[in-house]
């Protein structure tokens, strides 16, 4: 054992004597725990094979029984034995009790442990019959779960529910009164249900069953030896079992990590603290009555490692941390092997891990492992490694409501929930396992087709009926109606169920199963193939398979409300891979880490609120209740898995890594790391463990060699390419943006509206005109009618009449509209006072002789009117933001003058050539004031309407002439003062490359 260090007060080393003390043996932290455990069984037991195989060997977990047959192997030196009966104590069952049960004994005719589901669902069920408390079966789902695991809490602590009538309610607030209220109902009801349907809560069977063991043992001591191993006595029936096997004669009892010199002078101090460490091991050592200075060696051992002292000391009870000024420093081989990783983020944390295991990799029959409770930090790193082909074991498994099946599922029913909108509809079409009983190719490129035409732009109606409707009005589309005939066959079950206002559990799931598995068959292979191959399949089939025979507990339930109640149900169920994992990495999470080794251990995630994690709210009983109840501290998770943090910590080769910052925010160490930081005292020595090496790989992982920005794109196509009409809106887009006109007139590029398009400016400006040119139509003349306005409100209900369901259409857009409407029948009686409106929304062209040949000018006049003079008006309805007079002189808006020139060489068919006299902006956006009228005209100095139109027309003659000669460059924002948002082209022009570099607009 290692000298005390100085100023750390001496224990009083006082043996309390008796007839048979307790047997008491540990393994200090920073020894491999289970091949020190292996060398000594074999040292004791080993020279006689029959003796050494009548041993038992009690483990926490069955992962920890795994590894003392692997130690066994290396200690022994891969020599045949015959090994002692190893058998996981949190796993006791009826094979232990027959070892040692007679016949006749109740403990092994106990009925069954209820299912974690079925369990759930009932206590579902019960928290469903009080609506006010919880009107949501996903909300009652998530608390019977809470409710689950206090009733497991109580069943572990050896409590009784009858104990809550101790809690006196008017201490409480009102809604912890409703609570005990209603576990005073769990506590009357849930016995009951449990008898009636012949099974136990799985604590209270497995307390049970270790009563039952330590009652035999206790009247008649095993007669061969026992000794229970890594396990400190957490729970209070196991505590039982080992101080019993403790007191027996060939019994004894090894501490994992228990720290020898720990001061006496501190033991209350731990005691009243649930964070640390050691205090598991206390509560046990009490329970045991058993003195630390009666806990001896393992074997030889020599003693605490320095790394595991440092990592005691620093974690000190808070009472007991005065004393770091009086303890020697920390020694330099305390600091050898331990390492520290600081990531800027989770991402980068994760590949710097995974290049850390990678490289363990490049050594011989190295080992190496991940310990994080962070299951997205598991996950990423998992996904890094597959950059390597190398496939980890994440011992803490997959959820499975995250795995391809599973996501499958779930969006299954959100698609059919939402009536087949647009997102989640393409979302489950473009799932790796939808068919839809086609090759999985032609479903992929039916439902990219389906994508284009149907689902981009505004939402067709609800369900298959509306896609129908939709798709019928497709032209020459012979294809998408036989397609969505197949998705309505596969589909049909589930929302028929869904569409029910009550269906049965049951019933829903049969129906998913049907569904799921119609649409996963494609043509050669069945859905239920598909669907259920591999382990995430099968560990799918078999919930849907408990899930449906425990489905008659909760009562009918409203069809939408399946999708989050399955996702509940799913969150829990983990899918753990049979085989195929690399053998010398893995991924541990804090339970399967316990008495596991490597030759490097990576401690992931060291942050405040993960490791250690945060002490979760009770939604049951607040701490108060708990205290009284007789609950342990919720704190004292913390506690635990600080004993994990300084066993793996202690580890000859160890690195401690977290993100600086977690979603954009900084986070705080753990309270772990700031500690030892403290207890070293030296800046300088705490800066050089970090690494830097990991961090700068991460850097240069996706880093090119070099970096040559993009130059700005010059397409010069030949003159056969180039087109050759345009109209008079593009022709401000080659003047402002040439490159946009040549991606998408020469490369035929065009943008894709978005999925499930919500109704945008654009969208209104067209309905508002399509309701103003449909009333002007049917109301020609100079003097309105009485119903004027009813009118022209009915033709702009009509105009939005096809998505008059969306929330913003009825809530924004049609009470804006009225006001339009009032307003612009103002204005129109004052406009046909000194006008004639000659056409609405007329379409006319003009062709014009250019160096290569005829060019078409195309242009669709929102409005034309004629005044007594007989010079004519051009109307532009706008809805939105209206060019600058400077913007309409200068060629940069040319729309309105182009269309005035057009009207004055007789391009509107209909409309005699004349000069123009105005050009009028109508902007109308239904706000304060709903509309206004905004002529092209300076305030001070009159604008010769027919010079700008003339002018204009000049300039687009010559840009035509410029752009049709071969030298031309179809250039990206020749002025960028010219470009007033981004476009459509930008990403295809790599404008974010070259537009920051110098020299970017030259040759403009």
């Amino acid at each position: 054992m290692s000298a005390t260090p100085r100023g750390w007060p001496r224990r009083s080393g006082r043996l309390r004597t008796a007839e048979r003390r307790p047997t008491v043996s540990y393994i200090p932290a920073g020894r491999p725990f289970v091949d020190r455990l292996a060398a000594g069984l074999l040292a004791r037991h080993g020279d006689d094979p029959m003796a050494f195989a009548r041993v038992t060997v009690l483990l926490p977990t069955r992962r920890a029984v795994r590894s003392l047959r692997e130690a066994f192997l290396r200690v022994g030196q891969g020599r045949a034995l015959i090994l002692p009966r190893l058998t996981p104590l949190g796993d006791v069952d009826e094979d232990e009790l027959t070892l040692t049960a007679a016949p006749g004994d109740a403990a092994l005719d106990l009925p069954p442990a209820i299912s974690d589901l079925r369990r759930q669902l009932l206590l579902t069920r019960l928290l469903l019959g009080r609506p006010d408390l919880v009107p949501q079966p996903a909300h009652a789902a998530r608390l019977a779960r809470d409710l689950a695991g206090l009733l497991d809490e109580v069943e572990t602590e050896g409590l009784d529910l009858a104990r809550l009538d101790r809690l006196v309610p008017a201490e409480f607030a009102g809604h912890w009164q409703e609570t005990l209220a209603f576990l005073a109902i769990i506590r009357e009801h849930w016995p009951n249900l449990l008898a009636a349907m012949g099974a136990m809560d799985p604590p209270a069977r497995r307390n049970r069953l270790i009563a039952a063991l330590a009652e035999r043992w206790q009247a008649q001591p095993p007669a061969d030896p026992v000794y229970a191993a890594g396990s400190t006595g957490s729970i209070p029936a196991t505590a039982t079992l080992l101080a019993i096997i403790a007191g027996a004669p060939q019994g004894e009892v090894v501490l994992p990590g228990f720290d020898p010199e720990f001061p006496d002078t501190a033991l209350a101090a731990l005691r009243d603290d649930p964070c640390h460490p050691q205090a598991g091991m206390q509560r046990l050592l009490d329970r045991l009555k058993v003195d630390r200075a009666e806990v001896r060696p393992w074997m030889d051992e020599a003693g605490e490692t320095p790394r595991a002292r440092a990592l005691n000391e620093a974690l000190a009870p808070a009472p007991e941390t005065h004393r770091w000024r009086d303890l020697d420093p920390v020694p330099d081989d305390a600091l050898a092997g331990l390492s520290r990783l600081e990531a800027a983020g989770p991402r980068e944390e994760a590949t710097a891990i995974a290049l850390m295991l990678r490289e363990a990799l490049e050594v011989a029959g190295r080992t190496a492992a991940l310990i994080t409770p962070d299951r997205a930090l598991a996950r990423r790193v998992a996904a890094e490694l597959r950059r390597w082909d190398v496939t980890i074991d994440d011992s803490a498994g997959r959820p499975l409501a995250h795995t391809p099946p599973g996501l499958f599922l779930r969006l299954l029913i959100e698609a059919c929930a939402e009536d087949l909108a647009p997102v989640p509809l393409l979302a489950l079409l473009k799932h790796p396992l939808t068919a839809a009983g086609v090759d999985r190719a032609e479903c992929r490129r039916l439902t990219r087709r389906l994508e284009r035409k149907v689902l981009r732009g505004p939402r067709p109606g609800p369900g298959i009926h509306g896609l129908r409707v939709a798709v019928a009005r497709l032209k020459d589309e012979a294809e998408l109606p036989a397609f969505i005939d197949r998705l309505a066959e596969r589909l049909a079950p589930l929302l028929d169920v869904m569409a029910e206002d009550a269906p049965s559990l049951k019933a829903l799931v049969e129906a998913t199963l049907t569904a799921a598995e119609g649409l996963a068959e494609d043509a050669q292979v069945k859905g239920e193939a598909r669907l259920w191959a591999g382990d995430a399949g099968d560990a799918l089939s078999s919930f849907l398979q408990e899930l449906a025979e425990a489905a008659d507990v909760l009562p009918e339930l409203p069809g939408l409300s399946w999708p989050p109640l399955l996702t509940e149900l799913l969150s829990r169920q983990m899918v753990r891979p049979r085989q195929g994992a690399h053998p010398r990495l893995a991924i541990y999470g804090l339970l399967e880490a316990r008495l596991q080794q490597a030759d490097l251990l990576i401690l992931g995630g060291l942050n405040e609120g993960t490791w250690p994690p945060e002490a979760e709210v009770d939604p049951w009983l607040s701490r108060p209740m708990r205290a009284q109840f007789g609950l342990p501290p919720l704190e004292r998770r913390v506690g635990l898995t600080a004993h994990d943090f300084v066993q793996a910590a202690s580890a000859a080769q160890v690195v401690l890594s977290r993100a600086i910052k977690v979603g954009g925010t900084p986070a705080v160490p753990s309270r772990w790391l700031a500690r030892l930081e403290t207890r070293l005292a030296d800046p300088a020595r705490w800066a050089a463990t970090l690494l830097t090496e990991p961090p700068a790989w991460v850097e240069a992982l996706d880093r090119p060699a070099a970096v040559a920005p993009a130059p700005r794109p010059r397409p010069r196509p030949p003159l056969a390419a180039r087109p050759r009409e345009l109209s008079v809106t593009r022709i401000e887009t080659l003047r402002r943006d040439p490159y946009a006109i040549f991606a998408e007139y020469i490369l035929k590029l065009r943008r894709l509206r978005p999925i499930d398009e919500d109704a945008g400016a654009a969208e209104r400006g067209t309905r508002i005109h399509q309701a103003l040119d449909d009333w002007a139509r049917a109301h020609p003349g100079n003097e309105l009618p009485a119903d004027a306005l009813p009118a022209l409100i009915a033709a702009g209900e009509a105009a939005l009449a096809d998505i008059s369901d969306r929330p913003t259409v009825r809530a924004f857009w049609l009470p804006r509209f009225r006001r339009i409407a009032a307003w612009f029948l103002d204005f129109e009686r004052r406009r046909r006072a000194v006008a004639r409106t000659l056409a609405t929304e007329i379409r006319g062209t003009i062709t014009i002789d250019a160096p290569a040949g005829p060019f078409v000018l195309k242009g669709t006049a929102d409005r034309i009117d004629r005044f007594a003079d007989g010079r004519l008006g051009i109307v532009d309805y706008k809805t939105g933001r209206v060019p600058s007079v400077k913007e309409v002189e200068t060629f940069l808006a040319p729309q309105l003058p182009l269309e005035a020139a057009m009207a004055r060489r007789g391009a509107f068919p209909g409309i005699a050539p004349a000069d123009p006299a105005e050009l009028l902006y109508v902007r109308m956006t239904g706000g304060d004031p709903p509309g206004e009228e905004l002529a092209v005209q300076r305030a001070r100095e009159p604008i010769d309407i027919t010079a700008l139109a003339e002018e204009a027309f000049a300039r687009f003659e010559a840009l035509i002439a410029e752009y049709d000669a071969e030298a031309t460059a179809y250039l990206s924002r020749p002025i960028p003062e010219l470009v007033k948002a981004a476009g459509d082209y930008d990403h295809l022009a790599r404008v974010a490359e070259w537009g920051g570099f110098a020299g970017w607009d030259e040759e403009a």
